[in-house]
């Protein structure tokens, strides 16, 4: 391979590592726990949805009902031995509403990106068989999962909490690959979708007024795939054949059983500390890509939270002030080299309004994964985003003096 693999603006990422598998995993989440290095399995949220463990849709309150539309912008820069480059995305990060149904019994649906696609390779060079001939072509790729939930939570008593989890996962990923000889022209289209339904569990525990801890279990499932190709061939600039080929089944790709503990605590009396460690077992799926395998994973997030005063009379004293860090030690090893990356993050809560639980949650990150060694890429990112976290009040009564 002679240039470095780059992306397409209008993908939801530019990661080269989004080659791999079905592109680069989500790690973005909804609200506060963007700004708290994505940790909150065991955070108990009554003001804001909190997609990370649906036992915690238990706690919407009575009469509410919460809206969650985010954005996200990411500027990325990756570099090998000898090249370096840039580039940066803009797009949707999610749309999420919650509601209470009855007495302890809350709801929520969510639709977020589960991976992103969008990468570029130029100047793959190809032997040509049966000769000593080579020739470049140019590889693009687009697209990615959607994650589309259904979570329930029920509250036992007023301190456990359990729920469910349905996930439909559905998307495609769209490659090309283009390349010529002599005078000709060949263009390969493969569109390769997936989909497939998993479930998950989780628990909320309050130990004691201010320390809840958390689990969460997520199901292993198996993909199932088929692509459809397209083939164009042009001489002379004349299109001289198409070909387009019935969808065909691929193999199915596996999602791991994934294991996630969290805690959370109030410390002194102003800051909420969250903690998680997930374990992704990825060995048990046997699966492989061309250049590595997949391993199991491990994840460990933190964050804390910031709140002088929730009713205070300032503004600024009602402002939430985040940050956070998170360790992802990879799932795929190439060369033996296992493709690991961190993210500092920070952020921001801005209420609106002092009738509600509205909140504009801003939250910026730093990160980093891989590394230059051998065919592998050192990439560094900045991430900003935006989530328009309103509650809406029903069926209260007014009150009139």
């Amino acid at each position: 391979m002679t240039g470095l693999a780059n992306a397409q603006s209008e993908g939801l990422t530019s990661s080269p590592y989004s080659l791999y598998g079905l592109g680069v995993i989500n790690q973005t989440s909804i609200g506060k726990t963007n700004g708290m290095g994505y940790a909150g399995i065991g955070l108990r949220s009554e003001t804001e949805i909190n997609n990370l463990n649906p036992s915690n849709f238990a706690l919407i309150p009575q009469n509410s009902f919460f809206y969650d539309i985010g954005v996200v912008g990411e500027l990325n820069s990756y570099s090998n031995a000898s090249y370096s480059e840039s580039k940066s995305t803009l797009n949707f990060s999610n749309l999420a509403f919650a509601f209470r149904i009855a007495d302890r019994l809350g709801a929520g649906v969510s639709l977020v990106p589960y991976t992103d696609v969008g990468y570029t390779l130029v100047g793959l060079e190809t032997n040509i068989e049966g000769s000593n001939e080579t020739f470049n072509s140019n590889v693009t790729g687009l697209g990615g999962l959607n994650d589309l939930s259904i979570n329930l939570g029920y509250g036992l008593s007023e301190a456990f909490r359990l729920g469910i989890k349905a996930s439909f996962l559905f998307g495609n990923i769209e490659e090309t690959e283009g390349f010529a000889i002599s005078n000709s022209y060949f263009q390969l289209d493969e569109v390769t979708n997936y989909s497939g339904v998993r479930l998950g569990i989780g628990a909320q525990y309050d130990i004691f007024k201010d320390f809840t801890i958390g689990s969460t279990v997520q199901l292993p499932v198996s993909l199932k795939g088929n692509v459809t190709r397209s083939v164009y061939k042009t001489l002379d600039d004349v299109e001289i054949q198409v070909e387009d080929e019935e969808g065909d089944s691929v193999s199915d790709f596996k999602l791991p059983l994934e294991l996630g503990f969290g805690l959370s605590t109030k410390l002194i009396k102003s800051f909420t500390l969250s903690a998680d460690y997930k374990h992704n077992f990825w060995d048990s799926t046997e699966q492989s890509e061309n250049v590595g395998t997949y391993i199991d994973q491990d994840i460990y997030a933190i964050g804390l939270e910031y709140l002088k005063n929730e009713r205070g009379f300032k503004y600024w004293d009602r402002v939430r002030y985040r940050g956070g860090f998170n360790y992802d030690n990879g799932y795929l090893a190439i060369n033996d080299n296992k493709i690991d990356g961190y993210a500092i993050t920070a952020g921001l809560g801005l209420p609106v309004g002092r009738t509600s639980n509205s909140m504009l949650n801003i939250s910026y990150s730093y990160g980093s994964k891989g590394q230059i060694q051998n065919i592998l890429v050192k990439e560094n990112y900045h991430t900003i985003t935006i989530n328009f976290s309103l509650e809406d009040l029903w069926f209260r009564d007014r009150k009139i003096n």
